[in-house]
């Protein structure tokens, strides 16, 4: 274990440690965090592929000290460097899927031009490649029993790491806190779409039990048809029946309650940023109006750690990127208590 006898959490942060200015190595470590550099069908804004190092330096700004989890930290956390590779297969498939999603606006058929099949196909088997990368990263961290943090990238990256929690864990549920259903099928022909996520893990893990969504307030009549017919597989929680609830009176805790009940034991916590209120995230990829505070959402993870129910991993995607880099400034802080809610969720026997 890392010798923290001289390392002040009251000081300036070092920026050659690691995340958080954490002094802390991936052996070291019980929570691993690895940046996963990807956003090749993204559908409106782009610069997720590039949001873990801005989320980097903008965690040495955070005070470590944390009064109700003080000690969380010294249990380690560490990020994985930014693998160049996927960076920049996810950067050369990009520009080939804006030029798809031009051509396909434009109801043009798909099938009569040949470099537009061969782009769909090479998008596909890319995104089916980065599924496979970090299926083996994460798996191979589980079975070393690190507790394992996802950063994104958009809303598709995850979706290895759950095959991977379902492998490990055996059934387990999500909580997925995003304005979208992201339940589409091939969502512009897109097998691994940002906007499919939940669609194929429902499809592809047999271990996802359910996903319990909260916040969600921009979804198709499909979506909403599938959620409907999912024999409670999903559980959608829209964003205006929420607010309706509070505004004719009732407690966040009660909603939370909710909430949690619709959960298992085991729970995974995907957080899409724009499930939050846009001024939080105002350069995430597809904002919407409305959504969250953080405290509500944090409010909500405790809740689920009081009830008995074990966090088993989690993912943040979907961050933007600015100058002044507000979006990565709450995105870090996020991420460092997801850090911690997971380690108290997962107390060393």
């Amino acid at each position: 274990m890392a010798d923290l006898s001289k390392f002040d959490i009251n000081s300036a942060a070092n920026p050659n440690n690691n995340i958080f200015g954490l002094p802390f190595s991936e052996e070291e470590a019980r929570v691993v965090i690895l940046p996963i550099p990807w956003e090749v069908t993204v559908s409106y804004g782009a610069g997720t592929a590039r949001s873990a190092e801005h989320i980097f330096k903008a965690s040495l700004q955070i005070d470590l000290f944390d009064a109700e989890m003080p000690d969380a930290w010294k249990q380690g956390y560490y990020m994985r460097p930014i693998n160049p590779k996927i960076l920049l297969k996810s950067d050369f498939l990009r520009k080939e899927a804006e030029l798809y999603i031009d051509f396909i606006s434009k109801e043009q058929v798909v099938e009569e031009n040949t470099f537009m099949c061969k782009s769909l196909k090479d998008i596909n088997e890319g995104s089916a490649y980065l599924n496979q990368w970090v299926y083996e990263q994460t798996a191979e961290l589980l079975r070393k029993d690190k507790l394992v943090g996802i950063l994104g990238g958009d809303h598709s990256t995850p979706l290895g790491y759950w095959k991977a929690i379902g492998e490990k864990y055996g059934d387990f549920g999500i909580l997925q806190i995003d304005a979208h259903c992201d339940l589409r099928d091939a969502y512009q022909g897109f097998k691994y779409s940002h906007a499919s996520v939940a669609y194929n893990g429902i499809k592809e893990i047999p271990q996802l039990s359910r996903i319990v969504q909260v916040g969600i307030r921009d979804f198709s009549q499909s979506e909403w048809e599938f959620i409907c017919n999912s024999n409670y597989r999903v559980v959608a929680f829209k964003d205006r029946d929420i607010k309706t609830r509070l505004y004719e009176g009732e407690t966040w805790k009660s909603i939370c309650d909710d909430i949690v009940k619709a959960l298992p034991e085991k729970v995974y916590i995907s957080f899409d940023i724009d499930g939050l209120d846009p001024k939080l995230c105002p350069n995430t990829g597809t904002p919407v109006h409305g959504g969250f505070d953080n405290q509500q959402i944090n409010y909500l993870i405790r809740q689920i750690i009081r009830s008995g129910r074990q966090v088993v991993g989690f993912d943040l995607v979907e961050v933007g990127i600015s100058e002044l880099s507000w979006d990565s400034n709450v995105a870090a802080r996020e991420l460092w208590h997801l850090c911690n809610f997971m380690v108290v969720s997962n107390p060393v026997s």
